[in-house]
């Protein structure tokens, strides 16, 4: 470790990768990277970071590193600039194995706390919420959130002077093709937070129950002066907890969590809430973005701070710093017809569903037009029928062509013609329009009033559309 001065990134502007070269960065190494040549949501961040990246991966980019990190798309392992890494004797770490190294600070020659966030959906956000909270505290913590930026904290990667190091915790796979190691067990948190867990990655698991048993797995990595804070309404986290003999507090609307949220409601794009632990009120907390959900991920950030030794005072004015990270419900602006545009990542049934009805519950008489584009054909395969019944609250469905990842191949027994069939079915106002340029042509015809709502959905480049629409 003492000899590493210089560490290149395959594949740098991922989103779990950008903060990786953030943090590496301000922490004095010589950082070089490489990509696609495509605009992407870590772009700026990494230019704010003075981080300069080549195009392309080719085998002479690799000179005098002493350490290369690669991501697990472009080939992971596989890919023509670790080959030649390995070739010439130079350390190779995963995405995932990365962030653990980090975590344990040997390469920064430090020793942090470990704080990790686990869950198929929200980990981003509640990351975030728990570094702004800590960063609001003064503790200065690094953190690792899977964003393209941070609003609260700026970049989505930190390399702090204080003692925790905060971190997005995934069970996807290391590498799809040759490490079937779900990430976040390359980490040794002490404090690990589980928001929910639900069947996900169909291309690496075969029933929500294996991914349940890899979350039990890096519960029991928790050290017993250690905590695990769970969602404690979650139907798989309560199997889970009858399975945990460790240390654990959980959380939800349910009054049997050890603590409760109260009193919940929306209120000019905010929510308030209540919240009680064991028979006793800690008061009132307002958060500035909406959503049930988002309390939830609020109350498990709320706790990580009283673990740390934080006041609920103290916690309740940081909580209220917190407005969102990039692609979180995220607003982009009002075109000039009158019509608010918003982007979320939500890919996922259960996201999807959460995300339209809490824009549904705050905006009662809007008009909610919502513009998917489902990611891979896996996922969209295998949970085709949950991607029927998850439009309810959007007035218009908009389908684009499903975003392939460059892990799979094409299924032509699946795709959003399909889709969009199936849910017209049950659904009126559902189009499918394949690209970007067609969905932005349908807009422009349109021309949404001041009482709609239009949201770009999915994990893929369906953000880029607004940068076609014509803003105030």
């Amino acid at each position: 470790m003492n000899k590493i001065k210089n560490i290149h990134f395959v594949g740098v502007k991922g989103v779990g990768m950008a903060p990786l070269a953030i943090i590496a960065k301000e922490a004095g190494f010589k950082v070089t990277g490489c990509d696609i040549d495509e605009e992407f949501i870590t772009d700026i961040s990494l230019k704010n970071a003075n981080i300069n990246f080549s195009v392309g991966f080719f085998k002479d980019h690799i000179k005098d590193e002493n350490l290369v990190i690669t991501t697990g798309a472009h080939g992971g392992l596989k890919n023509i600039e670790v080959l030649e890494a390995k070739r010439k004797g130079i350390p190779v770490w995963t995405q995932g194995q990365a962030v653990g190294e980090y975590m344990k600070g040997n390469l920064f020659k430090r020793k942090f706390i470990g704080i990790s966030v686990a869950g198929s959906h929200g980990k981003t956000t509640t990351t975030a919420m728990i570094a702004t909270i800590f960063a609001e505290n003064n503790l200065d913590p690094s953190f690792l959130i899977g964003a393209g930026s941070v609003p609260s904290l700026g970049a989505p990667g930190h390399f702090g002077r204080g003692k925790y190091f905060i971190c997005e915790a995934d069970e996807y796979a290391t590498d799809p093709e040759l490490d079937l190691t779900p990430k976040f067990l390359w980490q040794n948190p002490k404090i690990e937070v589980f928001t929910n867990i639900e069947f996900d990655h169909p291309d690496i698991y075969k029933s929500v129950g294996e991914i349940r048993e890899d979350f039990l797995r890096f519960a029991n990595k928790i050290p017993k002066d250690g905590i695990l804070i769970a969602g404690g309404d979650d139907k798989q986290i309560k199997g889970l907890l009858k399975d945990y003999s460790g240390a654990k507090i959980t959380f939800g609307f349910s009054p049997v969590n050890d603590y409760v949220l109260e009193k919940a409601r929306c209120e000019d794009g905010k929510m308030f809430f209540w919240v009680s632990s064991k028979g006793t009120s800690l008061g009132e907390f307002s958060l500035n973005i909406i959503g049930d959900f988002n309390i939830s991920n609020a109350l498990a950030s709320i706790i990580v701070g009283v673990e740390a030794g934080l006041s609920f005072e103290n916690i309740k004015k940081a909580i209220g710093k917190y407005n969102g990270s990039k692609r979180r419900f995220e607003f982009v602006g009002s075109l000039k017809t009158g019509a608010k545009v918003f982007d979320d990542y939500a890919h996922h049934p259960t996201e999807i569903k959460r995300t339209l009805s809490a824009i549904r519950k705050n905006n009662s008489k809007s008009k909610i037009v919502c513009i998917f584009q489902p990611h891979t054909y896996s996922r969209t395969k295998a949970l085709f029928s949950d991607f029927v019944t998850s439009f309810y609250d959007a007035d218009t469905v908009i389908l684009m062509a499903i975003y392939p990842s460059l892990r799979e191949e094409k299924d032509s027994t699946v795709s959003s013609e399909l889709l969009a069939q199936k849910i017209s079915q049950t659904h009126r106002g559902v189009l499918f329009l394949p690209d970007e340029s067609s969905v932005v042509e349908y807009i422009d015809q349109k021309k949404y009033d001041d009482n709609t709502i239009i949201i770009t959905m999915g994990a893929g480049d369906v953000y880029k559309i607004s940068e076609k629409l014509d803003f105030r």
